[in-house]
């Protein structure tokens, strides 16, 4: 199956991708560099744009150069005109051979050759140098051996510094009133695997992406950078947006594998104790809200948790007693990242004849001149809505968008139509000025 060349891939998903093949290579010494960047060069991929499952090991070291260098930017995708071109074949013939190449992969070069005259894809008169496909192949990653994907090698584990890996978790919990009714909560937990302590937890009443967002915000601005967070497969852990977060911090998602849920135990110890020593001891009804039942949590969290030994750390070092001997070299946010504009969400929609967009089932007013434009709305959900919106267009601010009121809007003077302002002139002209 070859990919659709017509359809138009997103320059941040690119970028996205080429971040989730690098990130496990940050920060490894470069005495093992190489033989990790091939040991990667074996896993198969959804790469966007293509057919093709492979990333040459010569590639990777590339965008691991280029990253270092300019950052998650850097890996966004320049046009070249020798796209996919190799001498002495053509366009249609490269990928002709990649494609039989990748749903055989067992195939040696002559018979990747011998299949594409067989079928027809390449004209039996025409040539082929084994020499020049086998350059093609080895350069797309498809002539690496593919490992044995039935051997497991579990090993217990521990980090040795503060940050190098966050592993997080979801816990069913009680229900709590919400205005008039009883809601089901979850607890979202973080906690640092060299020291045990727990940069952020909070119960919410939702298991998505939307509850755990606030949690990552407010565990890196009290604990600050992590290099690696582990999750599992969940919905919650599931998102472009945390994709393009972590990019943009540098943080390493790792997911563990299906059904093998060993390398996340000091988490779910952590949620088991949660459930015996917090859990246990609350009585129904004891919290009017979600609010005054997390902050019971946290005084527990931060009370007790944090200040008794941990068996884990031998026993004897409380979690807090452990980040002060190994939360030396603790990464924070630059100066100049905004943590909390990185945060907000996102979302697309098309402004309508009347200047209106809808998000969230409520209504915003945005500037005439975007009538009919798609703009970006970037928004923070766990704030009161009657806030205005950021709106982007086209890459660059665009304004606000404010909530609509009706009435106001009955006793406003309509203007005549005015002339369509071209935002990104407006920004490059206000730069010069």
């Amino acid at each position: 199956m070859t990919a659709n060349k017509d359809q138009k891939t997103n320059p941040q998903d690119i970028a996205l991708f080429r971040y989730k093949v690098i990130a496990p290579l940050r920060e490894v010494a470069p005495g093992g560099l190489y033989a990790k960047i091939r040991e990667r060069a074996t896993q198969c991929w959804d790469i966007p744009g293509t057919a093709r499952t492979r990333v040459a090991p010569s590639t990777m070291h590339e965008w691991l150069l280029l990253y270092k260098r300019g950052g998650f930017d850097a890996l966004m995708p320049k046009t070249r005109r020798d796209r996919n071109c190799v001498r002495g074949l053509d366009e249609q013939s490269v990928e002709a051979l990649l494609a039989i190449k990748t749903e055989q992969p067992l195939l040696s070069v002559r018979k990747v050759i011998e299949q594409a005259h067989l079928t027809g894809v390449i004209d039996a008169s025409q040539q082929l140098s084994p020499s020049t496909v086998h350059r093609l192949l080895q350069r797309e990653g498809l002539m690496t051996k593919v490992a044995d994907a039935t051997l497991h090698d579990r090993r217990r584990y521990a980090f040795e510094y503060a940050n190098e890996m966050w592993q997080s978790d979801v816990l069913h919990g009680p229900g709590i009133k919400d205005g008039g009714k009883v809601r089901k909560t979850y607890l979202i937990a973080i906690i640092d695997d060299a020291t045990r302590v727990v940069p952020y937890a909070r119960f919410a009443f939702a298991e998505n992406t939307q509850a755990f967002l606030p949690v990552l915000y407010e565990a890196v601005q009290r604990r600050g950078i992590p290099k690696r967070l582990y999750v599992d497969n969940g919905a919650v852990y599931r998102s472009r947006h945390l994709e393009i977060i972590c990019a943009r911090l540098g943080i390493a998602i790792i997911h563990a594998a299906p059904y093998q849920p060993a390398g996340k135990g000091k988490i779910e110890r952590y949620l088991r104790r949660v459930r015996q020593q917090f859990l246990a001891g609350l009585k129904p009804g004891e919290f009017k809200d979600l609010e005054a039942f997390n902050a019971s949590f946290r005084s527990w969290v931060e009370g007790e948790y944090h200040h008794t030994p941990h068996h884990g750390l031998g026993g004897q070092l409380t979690p807090l007693d452990q980040w002060g001997l190994k939360g030396g070299e603790v990464r924070y946010a630059r100066a100049d990242v905004d943590l909390q504009d990185l945060f907000l969400f996102e979302a697309e929609r098309k402004v309508r004849k009347d200047r209106t967009v809808q998000i969230e089932r409520r209504i915003y007013e945005v500037d005439a001149a975007l009538v009919g434009e798609i703009v970006t709305l970037r928004y923070d959900p766990s704030v009161a809505y009657s806030r205005p919106l950021k709106v982007v267009h086209e890459g660059r601010p665009a304004g606000a968008a404010t909530l609509v009121d009706l009435h106001a809007n009955a006793h406003i003077k309509r203007t005549k139509p005015r002339q369509r302002i071209d935002f990104r002139k407006l920004t490059e002209h206000n730069e010069e000025h």
